[in-house]
């Protein structure tokens, strides 16, 4: 006798089998009612970058009870690893020269522990390390970051050094997680600790981005103009909105692998 369907099952099954335009309306219909009800609710909408960072740093919570406890880096990408250390070292070099605030210390305490989980990985646990799934050729996103932050940066009155690295850093943490993705899309199975942690990455980019759309509502549009001029604002927006919809896919069949009481997310073909 088979179990009857839930509404989230019926609804999953419905979405699944619509084109991809459709798919991706919905998406976008979904993402602006989220951004309506944010804005209603949060009344203070720099607490979303502050929640961003708090749930960020929750994932890398999550990843360290991971590695303590079952003693097994199987299915984490080092290189994700070490691209997120990179953005967030020079962000914290860029918050302490140009802004030093709560964000300062929200960056440190981020990056020592993504240093911490780089460490278990090359060392204590190396041997759980699946090398050959982590393939993905990483100067393959550093090197047109680099580029493209030193021919569009902000254009304030900092020191151009300052300016391109925060460019730099803006344009790398929104493809950091692409070599984690690449190593579930090789591995196909992810299991639950792993996918808790892209899941929060997911939903810390979704609320970093909500803080930047919901700003630049708020102000009428002068929060652009306070970051310069050119086409370094609109960089910053699209840089936000590109790392929330490259996850957009990986938590649609997290939330129905958690409804359906899936404890090891299998992931189709072609899903990351």
């Amino acid at each position: 006798m088979r179990a009857p369907k839930t509404p989230i099952n019926t609804v999953s099954t419905w979405v699944r089998r619509q084109p991809p335009k459709v798919k991706g309306f919905l998406a976008v219909v979904t993402g602006m009612a989220t951004l309506v009800l944010l804005r209603f609710v949060v009344h203070d909408h720099d607490n979303l970058f502050v929640a961003a960072e708090a749930v960020h740093s929750a994932g890398i919570s999550v990843l360290i009870y991971k590695l303590m406890k079952e003693k097994t880096c199987a299915g984490l990408s080092l290189k994700s690893q070490e691209l997120t250390a990179m953005f967030l070292a020079v962000r914290l070099y860029c918050s302490v020269v140009m802004e030093y605030d709560i964000h300062t210390l929200l960056d440190l305490a981020t990056l020592v522990t993504t240093l911490w989980v780089i460490y278990m990985i090359r060392f204590n646990l190396k041997s759980s390390y699946m090398e050959d799934k982590d393939n993905f050729a990483i100067y393959y996103v550093v090197a047109p970051c680099a580029l493209l932050a030193l021919f569009i940066h902000p254009s304030t009155s900092h020191h151009l050094l300052n300016r391109i690295s925060w460019a730099f850093c803006v344009y790398l943490e929104a493809v950091s997680v692409l070599p984690q993705l690449r190593v579930m899309q090789n591995t196909k199975i992810v299991e639950p600790f792993t996918a808790h942690y892209v899941f929060a990455l997911g939903v810390a980019r979704f609320l970093s981005c909500a803080h930047w759309v919901l700003q630049v509502l708020d102000t009428r549009g002068h929060l652009l103009v306070a970051l310069g001029y050119g086409l370094w604002p609109s960089m910053v927006l699209i840089s936000e909105i590109v790392q929330t919809f490259i996850l957009a896919d990986f938590c649609y069949y997290y939330v129905k692998s958690v409804f359906g009481g899936q404890l090891v997310l299998r992931l189709p073909s072609g899903v990351v």
